[in-house]
């Protein structure tokens, strides 16, 4: 997959301030997994009542990738339904994520994911169709941890440093 490129721009803006362009947004993401950074993931339950919960994620090929133990109630929620959204606050830049997760277990993906993780400082590796390491968050449930890849349609993001804005992106995907 390669990066994305909006199909849709509006700008948010009411104060004046011109439409943000979406490499501001997709550099910021594209950093890598740092414990400083939490993306927050959210999910519906099968009763339709809403789920947050926060993830390691990391930008690779165009879409965010994060993990989940399958007990987890974010991997249950998303076996129902794969709807959701990704939220976070990066340097410069707010950004809500709307699309779907779906698993991912082809092992070329899954290296490339514990690759990532590793750089960031958790020393996951691929075991079988999911990732293991020594330790994971507190949360996290014992291992192995499923991938997931998480494909948006649509970004808002607002800026929050100069040059300031908001901006909708939507995306053919």
């Amino acid at each position: 997959m390669t990066d994305p490129t909006p199909s849709e721009t509006k700008n948010l803006d009411r104060y004046g301030s011109a439409e943000l362009d979406w490499n501001r947004a997709r550099e910021a993401m594209a950093h890598g997994p740092t414990p400083e950074v939490t993306y927050f993931l959210g999910t519906c339950r099968p009763d339709g009542t809403p789920h947050a919960a926060g993830v390691g994620a990391q930008w690779l090929d165009g879409d965010l990738y994060f993990t989940s133990s399958p007990a987890a109630r974010k991997a249950r929620d998303l076996a129902v339904n794969p709807a959701c959204t990704i939220s976070v606050r990066l340097p410069g830049i707010d950004l809500v994520l709307d699309g779907t997760a779906e698993r991912v277990t082809d092992p070329g993906t899954l290296a490339k994911v514990a690759a990532g993780y590793r750089a960031g400082g958790w020393p996951a590796e691929v075991l079988g169709d999911a990732l293991t390491a020594p330790f994971s968050a507190p949360s996290a449930g014992a291992p192995p941890w499923g991938v997931y890849r998480f494909t948006f349609h649509t970004a808002v993001g607002v800026a929050t440093t100069e040059p300031f804005g908001a901006t909708r992106w939507r995306f053919d995907r």
